[in-house]
């Protein structure tokens, strides 16, 4: 059963390209916003939290600070309104889930930069 349902969906799932991420990188998300008849690009940017599952069911989590409040999103990989993804910052974590970010506040919540 598993395979039948890898198979339905590597062919009828469209896929999209984009850059490699992963926890503690900081990402901005542009995605569309439909309001009535209008369409317009909207951005989120923010560090990844997680990314949870495979295949079509991919999921990640942005965490963003909007002054005093943490504001998180979780985004389908697949979503069609996603435009693009862009990786502003690799953050250097030793966690695939950084759920201790949440917590964290002023310089602790920072993360260290990877070089490459």
């Amino acid at each position: 059963m598993e395979t039948l349902v890898k198979f339905i969906q590597d062919e009828f799932v469209t896929k999209k390209e984009f850059p490699q991420f992963q926890a503690g990188d900081t990402i901005t998300v542009f995605y569309e916003i439909r309001e009535g008849e209008k369409t317009r690009t909207q951005f989120f940017r923010g560090t990844v939290i997680q990314r949870r599952g495979t295949g079509a069911s991919e999921t990640f989590t942005i965490r963003k600070m909007s002054g005093t409040v943490g504001v998180e999103r979780i985004f389908p990989v697949n979503l069609p309104a996603i435009q693009k993804i862009e990786v502003n910052k690799h953050g250097r974590v030793r966690r695939a889930r950084i759920f201790y970010f949440r917590g964290l506040t002023g310089k602790k919540a920072r993360i260290a930069e990877k070089r490459r």
